[in-house]
């Protein structure tokens, strides 16, 4: 039998085929009846011409003619572009004029930039001697390193005990590891807080009460709770002026205190603490970011001096990572220092956490401290007279000082502000170490077993003193 005519174009139907319009989603189920897509195709036996619209298509169909062409039909002459002829003189004077303005501000700019980079005070290497460029090859070497061993707390009423132990202070890959450890992996927790005696091995401290301490819970006296290392260069290796350079990853863990800083060397000319000054190159917290009181993304350096124990003077800035910690990756801390300035920073000049300029009186130490007339020592109220007559501008830092390297846990100095983070002891508690200790497993529960994380890893030392009369 022959199709007609209207069916000669039609496929033939299949109980396993469907027809659909391109782009539309398939039928829910298959069909064996066959009904013609309504596009593209507009009406039987018409085809649309391939890529065009719906609109067009639309037009097409209803047979209206398609908009007359926007473009040009040759190139405009010369003079159908006025924007191309030549200028007046006006035009031509206010084109140089701003070539001109345009020169000016970049030559002034270029002035700017040059005096801004000439006035950078450096230290040159020709300035400099070397000193010290500890790389740990030869161990903690007596030569250079001395280790303080105490309970004193070092004034800021520390809950460490410093130890010569090895198990402190050692080296690794080529590393110092300066490590704090729990009191309650050598002694029972029960000790810790009664009737044990603990006594410092090789205590480096003239006061005996600093070597051995009889916990008492009557009296909340606790053996401290951790161990940690105290490494200094006194007496081996000092400078007055130069520079100091140390490469180093921060520990992590709540209520460590990771610290690279400098003492004088002796107690003249001044006097002791803070009379002398004190030069803290790096000092944090080991808390996380989270911690209302500046944690492991911060650093801080200061300078610390007074007349008195209860008139002191702290000049101090700081630097931040966003989205890191300093405990995540190694970095250079350095300090340089000249006869009227100083400067202190992190990887780069860049990252200047303090700079001090220090060439007249008015800009002299203790002309910054603005201490008072009188103040309060003890029961009695003192005169206050400045301490540094015979001194420079720079005093107290005017005079040799030594390097300390060292993990200090909690205290009571105010490092740690308070009623921030949770803190589990107040500064002002006769009880503070006693309350701490008893929190131990909260703040245990932070610090990384990992001894890459938790010690203060120290992968370079580096000291140069300023040349004297251009020799060393």
């Amino acid at each position: 039998m022959t199709p007609n005519a209207s069916a000669r174009n039609l496929p033939r139907t299949s109980s396993n085929a469907s027809f659909r319009a391109p782009f539309l989603s398939p039928n829910s189920r298959p069909g064996s009846i066959w009904s013609p897509p309504s596009f593209p195709y507009l009406n039987a036996g018409q085809d649309t011409p391939a890529g065009s619209s719906t609109a067009l298509a639309t037009a097409m169909a209803k047979g209206k003619p398609l908009a007359a062409s926007t473009r040009l039909p040759e190139k405009l002459t010369k003079e159908e572009k006025p924007w191309l002829m030549k200028n007046g003189g006006r035009s031509r004077a206010s084109y140089w004029l701003t070539v001109m303005c345009i020169l000016i501000g970049v030559g002034c700019a270029a002035v700017i930039v040059w005096r801004k980079i000439a006035d950078v005070r450096l230290l040159k290497d020709s300035d400099l001697c070397e000193v010290l460029n500890e790389d740990w090859s030869n161990g903690i070497s007596d030569d250079v390193w001395g280790r303080d061993a105490e309970l004193g707390g070092f004034g800021n009423g520390e809950f460490q005990a410093c130890t010569t132990e090895d198990k402190n202070a050692y080296i690794r890959n080529n590393q110092l590891y300066i490590m704090p450890t729990l009191m309650s992996d050598d002694i029972s927790r029960d000790d810790i807080l009664d009737g044990y005696t603990y006594k410092v091995d090789g205590c480096t401290s003239g006061n005996k009460t600093a070597c051995s301490i009889k916990s008492n819970s009557k009296t909340y006296t606790v053996v401290n709770p951790v161990k940690s290392a105290r490494l200094t260069t006194k007496g081996k290796k000092t400078i007055k002026y130069g520079k100091v350079e140390v490469r180093a990853k921060l520990p992590r863990g709540d209520w460590l205190w990771p610290a690279i800083w400098m003492l004088p060397n002796s107690d003249d000319p001044y006097g002791k603490w803070p009379i002398g000054g004190e030069i803290d190159i790096m000092e944090a917290r080991g808390n996380g970011p989270e911690y209302g009181a500046q944690g492991v993304n911060y650093v801080r350096s200061s300078l610390n001096y007074g007349p008195l124990e209860s008139l002191v003077t702290k000049i101090y800035g700081w630097w931040q990572v966003k989205r890191s910690s300093y405990a995540d990756d190694f970095h250079t801390y350095t300090m340089e220092w000249s006869k009227d300035w100083m400067r202190f920073y992190i990887d780069t000049r860049l990252h200047a956490m303090l700079d001090l300029t220090i060439k007249k009186e008015s800009d002299s130490f203790w002309e910054r401290g603005d201490f008072p007339a009188t103040a309060q020592n003890g029961s009695t109220e003192v005169v206050v007279k400045t301490p540094y007559g015979y001194g420079t501008y720079m005093a107290p830092f005017d005079q040799e000082f030594y390097l300390i390297l060292n993990v200090a846990v909690g205290g009571t100095s105010g490092w740690f502000p308070d009623d921030i983070g949770n803190k589990p002891w107040y500064d002002g508690s006769d009880r503070a170490m006693t309350d701490f200790a008893k929190a131990q497993d909260t703040w245990s529960a932070t610090w990384p077993s990992s001894e890459d994380q938790r010690a203060f890893r120290i992968d370079t030392v580096k000291m140069w003193k300023l040349k004297d009369g251009g020799s060393c």
